[in-house]
């Protein structure tokens, strides 16, 4: 990444050693909620009141993302392509 990162907000799907360790290279503070069933939950600084939120927000945006069939099941063949219905499904929530 060009900049460093403050700090990355993902849901529970990406609560993996893999991820953690991709952001923690990134020199940013990982906020993910731990999966029901790992055994071994990270050790961290309590959380300020306000990432939960942004987290939610996350959520739900990406909630948002998965209504357009197209986004759900990737019909876009290249990344380029998909980047760009990302975008257009980003400037779409972001209007209504």
């Amino acid at each position: 990444m060009p900049q460093a990162l403050g700090t990355v907000v993902t849901d529970r799907a990406y609560d993996t050693n893999a991820v953690v360790a991709a952001v923690a290279a990134c020199e940013a503070t990982p906020v993910i909620p731990f999966r029901t069933l790992c055994k071994l939950p990270r050790h961290h600084a309590p959380q300020p009141v306000r990432r939960p939120q942004h987290r939610n927000k996350a959520e739900r945006f990406f909630g948002h993302l998965k209504e357009a069939r197209g986004f759900t099941t990737r019909y876009e063949k290249t990344a380029s392509s998909f980047l760009a219905l990302a975008h257009l499904l980003a400037a779409l929530d972001w209007m209504r």
